[in-house]
C-alpha cells in the first residue's frame, strides 16, 4: 500500500517564506530604531575613535618640523615611537602615567578608608544621625570635583611655588613645604575627599543586604571580630568594593581639575594634564597617543574588575529565611564617634566652601587682615590695577554668559540623553536577547569606559573638518552638546532600559489591536508610562553637565566658555579670586540643581549611581 508523501514546498517557497519572516522582523519598530540608535552611536562613538587612531598613524603637518621628509597624511609610526620609546617618551608619558597611577591608586585606597568606616558605622552601629551622615556624604560628589582642590591652595599654598602666602602660612608664620602645598600628596586627598562617596555608597547597600546571622554564627563558634570580619563581612562586599574602586579609579585617573591646579605649579604631570599640553601645542597625534594609553588602562581595570567579580561562585547574602540586620552597640563611644563624623563631614561639604568664599573678600592675595577686605571680585567696577582690568564676577558680562552657557549645554545635553535613553532603552527592551539588542547595549556602553579627556580628545579628530553634510563643529558650542550626550549614553540607555522593562508588552499590543500605529503607541502609550525615567535622565544629566570639565576643556573656546572652564581660565591667569568666586557661582547653581533633583526623586544621587 503506498502512503502519501509529506508535502514539501519548494525551494522558492521556502525562500519567499524566508523573505517574508525577514521583512516583518525588519520593518518591525523596535528593530528600525535600533538600527538608527545602531547607526547613530557607530557615528557617535566609533568613526571618532577610528578619526583619533587613524591620526595617530599619519603624518601631520606639524611633523615637518621634527621630520623634514614627511608628508601629511602618509602612514606612519612616528608617533607611537615617539612617545613610547624615544628619550622624550619619560617625559611625555612615562612620568605622566606613574603620577596618574600614583594619585589613582592612593585616592582610591584613601577613599576605600573613609567610605567604607563612615558606611560601616552608618548601617552597621548604633550610631545616632545617620540621615544626616548619609546626606553629608553625598555633597563632596555633588560638587565641581576641583573644588576642595581649590581651596586646598588657599589653605597651603606657599610663597615658593604659589608666589603668594596662604592662610596656613599667614597664621602660623612658617611656610609649608612643597609637597604638602602641591603635588601627589594634596592631589591624592582631594580626590579622596571627593570621591569617597562612591565606596559609601555601594559599601553601604551591600552592608545592608548582610545578614547579621552569618556573623553571628561566627561568633558563637568562637571567632574573634577581626577573624569574623576577615572571612565573612569581606568577602561578602567584595563586589560593592571592586565598583567603588573601579567608579573612583577611573574617575581620579582621567581628572583634569585637581591635577591642573595642585600639579602643574610644580611640574607635576598626570596623563589629563599632559594631553591638554600636548593640545596646547598643536601636537593633536602626541596628545592622542596618551589618550588611547588612557582609554586602554580605563578597559584594563574595567576587564580585570568583569574577570575578579566572576572567579566568584556566589555572593548571595539574603536567603529565604528571614533576615536580621544587628547594629553593633557603640556604648559610651556613641556619642564621640556621632559628632566625630558629622564634623569631619561638615568640614569635608562645607570648610572648602567657605575658604574659598573668605578669599574672594580679599584685595590682595595671601594678606588676610580685615584692612584687606573688599567686595571688589563681586560687585566691583573694572580697575587696571587689580584683576588684570575684570569687573566683579555679578558685573562682569562674560561670567553671565559662561552661567548662560553652562545652563544652556547643561538643558541641551540633558534633553537629547533623555531622549536617546527613552529610545535606547525602547529598543534595547523590546528586543531583549536578540544580537541586535545586545550590540545596541554593548555600543552603548562605551563610554562608560573612556575617561572624560580622552572622550573630548576623541571630537576634536572627529569634527576638526568637515565630513560630508557634517560642517566643521570644533569651536562651536553645538560640539560641546554633541560630545556631552555621547558621553553621557551609558546613564541614559540605563535608565532608559529600566524605565521600559517596567512596561508590560500587552499594553501596547492591545494599542496595536485598536489600530494605532507605532508612533502612536509611542507616543500616547510608551512614552507617558516612562516618562518618570525621561525626567530622571533629564535631571541627572543636567547636575552632572553643570559641574563637568574634564569632558570639555579642550573643546571650549573664548566663545564658548562655560563656568566650569572659567575658573581654569582665571587661574592660569593669576586671578585667584575671581576663579574663587566663579567656582562659588557655580557651585550655587549645581547644589540649586540637585535640590530640584531631590524635589522630583528623593535621594537623587543614590538613584543616578543605580543604588
Amino acid at each position: 500500500m503506498a502512503f502519501p508523501t509529506t508535502y514539501q514546498p519548494s525551494f522558492s517557497l521556502q525562500l519567499l517564506a524566508a523573505w517574508r519572516r525577514f521583512m516583518h522582523w525588519l520593518t518591525s519598530a523596535h528593530v528600525i530604531l535600533a538600527l538608527l540608535m545602531l547607526a547613530l552611536m557607530v557615528y557617535l562613538i566609533l568613526v571618532p575613535l577610528y578619526r583619533m587612531i587613524e591620526t595617530t598613524l599619519t603624518y601631520q603637518e606639524k611633523d615637518i618640523h621634527y621630520v623634514p621628509e614627511a608628508v601629511t597624511g602618509e602612514f606612519t609610526w612616528f608617533h607611537w615611537t615617539r612617545m613610547l620609546t624615544d628619550e622624550i617618551a619619560q617625559v611625555m608619558t612615562y612620568a605622566p602615567l606613574q603620577h596618574s597611577l600614583v594619585i589613582s591608586i592612593g585616592a582610591t585606597l584613601l577613599a576605600l578608608l573613609i567610605g567604607s568606616a563612615l558606611a560601616w558605622m552608618a548601617v552597621r552601629t548604633d550610631m545616632a544621625g545617620r540621615n544626616v551622615i548619609n546626606t553629608l556624604a553625598t555633597v563632596p560628589y555633588i560638587m565641581p570635583s576641583w573644588t576642595i582642590a581649590m581651596a586646598w591652595t588657599v589653605l597651603f599654598k606657599n610663597r615658593t611655588s604659589g608666589g603668594s602666602p596662604g592662610i596656613y602660612e599667614f597664621l602660623i608664620g612658617a611656610s609649608p613645604p612643597d609637597w604638602l602645598a602641591y603635588g601627589p600628596v594634596p592631589i591624592i586627598i582631594s580626590s579622596a575627599l571627593h570621591y569617597y562617596t562612591f565606596f559609601f555608597l555601594f559599601v553601604s547597600a551591600a552592608l545592608m543586604s548582610i545578614d547579621s546571622n552569618l556573623e553571628e554564627a561566627g561568633e558563637l563558634m568562637g571567632a574573634s571580630r577581626w577573624r569574623i570580619l576577615r572571612k565573612i563581612t569581606f568577602p561578602l562586599i567584595v563586589p560593592a568594593l571592586l565598583s567603588g574602586f573601579i567608579m573612583t579609579f577611573s574617575k581620579v585617573m582621567g581628572t583634569f581639575g585637581g591635577p591642573n591646579v595642585l600639579g602643574i605649579p610644580v611640574g607635576y604631570y598626570t596623563i589629563s594634564t599632559m594631553i591638554r599640553a600636548d593640545m596646547g601645542l598643536g601636537n593633536y597625534a602626541d596628545g592622542f597617543v596618551l589618550a588611547i594609553v588612557l582609554i586602554l588602562f580605563a578597559m584594563t581595570t574595567v576587564y580585570a574588575n568583569q574577570k575578579v567579580v566572576g572567579t566568584r561562585k556566589s555572593y548571595e547574602t539574603i536567603g529565604g529565611r528571614g533576615f536580621v540586620a544587628q547594629r553593633t552597640r557603640l556604648r559610651k563611644w556613641k556619642t564621640v564617634l556621632t559628632a566625630g563624623v558629622i564634623v569631619f563631614q561638615l568640614i569635608v561639604a562645607i570648610l572648602p566652601l567657605a575658604i574659598l568664599a573668605f578669599s574672594t573678600f580679599m584685595l590682595i592675595d595671601g594678606e588676610y587682615t580685615p584692612s584687606n577686605f573688599t567686595l571688589h571680585y563681586w560687585i566691583g567696577e573694572s580697575t587696571p590695577t587689580i584683576s588684570n582690568g575684570v569687573p566683579g564676577v555679578l558685573r562682569n558680562p562674560d561670567v553671565y554668559k559662561g552661567a548662560w552657557n553652562s545652563i544652556a549645554l547643561s538643558l541641551w545635553t540633558a534633553f537629547f540623553a533623555a531622549l536617546l535613553g527613552v529610545l535606547l532603552g525602547y529598543a534595547i527592551a523590546k528586543g531583549r536577547g536578540t544580537r541586535l539588542s545586545k550590540l545596541v547595549e554593548q555600543l552603548a556602553f562605551i563610554p562608560y569606559v573612556i575617561p572624560g579627556i580622552a572622550f573630548g580628545a576623541v571630537y576634536i579628530s572627529m569634527f576638526a573638518k568637515s565630513v560630508g553634510p557634517i560642517p566643521a563643529l570644533y569651536g562651536t558650542f553645538a560640539l560641546l552638546v554633541v560630545v556631552s550626550v555621547a558621553k553621557h549614553l551609558p546613564y541614559s540607555a540605563r535608565t532608559g532600559v529600566s524605565a521600559m522593562l517596567q512596561v508590560g508588552r500587552e499594553l501596547e499590543e492591545a494599542g496595536q489591536v485598536a489600530g494605532a500605529n507605532a508612533w502612536e503607541r509611542f507616543r500616547r502609550i510608551i512614552f507617558p508610562l516612562t516618562s518618570p525615567g525621561f525626567i530622571s535622565g533629564f535631571l541627572m544629566t543636567f547636575i552632572t553637565t553643570m559641574r563637568e570639565l574634564s569632558l570639555i576643556i579642550l573643546l571650549v573656546t573664548p566663545s564658548t566658555q562655560v563656568l566650569a572652564s572659567m575658573t581654569i581660565r582665571y587661574l592660569e591667569n593669576d586671578d585667584t579670586q575671581m576663579a574663587n568666586a566663579v567656582i562659588i557661582i557655580l557651585v550655587t547653581l549645581v547644589l540649586i540643581g540637585n535640590w530640584l533633583i531631590s524635589l522630583f526623586r528623593g535621594g537623587s544621587l543614590k538613584k543616578g549611581l543605580g543604588m
